[in-house]
């Protein structure tokens, strides 16, 4: 799933490749990718792009007066093409979801793999009438996110810090790899309560936070789209590294599975050198 550091490429990208550029056609062609009809995407057409915008994992670009608006989910991707073929896409099973075209040639596909389509698409007049946009938490890399903020959003929350981090109206951007990855930087189980965090932990755990998306941004920032996923799986110390050595302290790096994902630790460096258990086979260990 592309997280904040992908997606804030992502608008770079598109910033640098929409910039004087007008949008000849839009063409939803999955049933489930476009959750507005009003204005419809024809409104776009003959109406200049730009500037791109990043809330959270959205992405959304102005078109004219309107705004165009996505969020890739698990499995979306977004595909820059130079050129396209003369005759137009077919609606389908495949995994093109919408294809932007502009004028004088050029443009997006949106894509999606999988059979759970979950990529959206949204034609609004304001980002904050998108609902997951609305509900959106503080950006962790905004200059106003200082560690007294971050402190206000642990206190008094009883879930699990991982939960915690992965809740978009909590805190926008962070997934399933990286808040692996900050857990791993912060020496943090990912099982610990939030609420349960002393001030020094908050302090170390809030600068893992900054630390590892802001090296995440600046490993992205300049790569071409289809560069992303790869330099992304390339940065990750333990998501995504089940059976693998730890970087920093040799441990294997195991993983705990849920009913559709699952999280990646190290044992030394996060839980005292206890493994957690599986939850599907038992009860976690304390």
């Amino acid at each position: 799933m592309p997280e904040l550091p992908e997606v804030e490429a992502l608008r770079e990208f598109l910033d640098e490749h929409l910039a004087g550029r007008v949008v000849e056609r839009v063409l939803p062609l999955a049933v489930s990718v476009l959750k507005t009809y009003d204005p419809p995407p024809t409104a776009l057409e003959g109406q200049p792009a730009g500037p791109v915008a990043r809330y959270g994992k959205f992405l959304a670009l102005r078109v004219g007066a309107l705004h165009l608006v996505t969020h890739l989910a698990r499995a979306g991707w977004l595909r820059w093409r130079e050129e396209f073929p003369a005759q137009p896409p077919r609606p389908g099973k495949g995994p093109l979801a919408l294809r932007l075209v502009l004028e004088g040639g050029g443009g997006f596909d949106l894509t999606e793999a999988g059979t759970q389509k979950r990529l959206a698409v949204y034609v609004v007049h304001d980002p904050q009438e998108v609902p997951g946009i609305a509900r959106l938490g503080p950006d962790p890399l905004a200059d106003g996110f200082d560690r007294e903020a971050f402190a206000a959003l642990l206190a008094g929350e009883r879930r699990q810090i991982k939960g915690v981090l992965r809740d978009q109206s909590v805190i926008a951007g962070i997934g399933n790899a990286y808040s692996d990855e900050i857990l791993h930087a912060a020496k943090v189980s990912p099982f610990k309560l939030a609420a349960s965090f002393d001030a020094e932990q908050v302090t170390h755990l809030y600068g893992a936070v900054r630390d590892t998306l802001r090296a995440a941004v600046e490993r992205a920032h300049g790569l071409a789209a289809q560069d992303l996923k790869a330099e992304k799986k390339s940065g990750l110390r333990v998501h995504g590294r089940d059976g693998e050595p730890c970087p920093v302290c040799g441990d294997i790096v195991r993983s705990v599975s849920f009913a559709d994902s699952s999280l990646q630790y190290c044992p030394t460096c996060q839980t005292g050198g206890k493994p957690l258990a599986d939850r599907r086979l038992s009860r976690l260990l304390k």
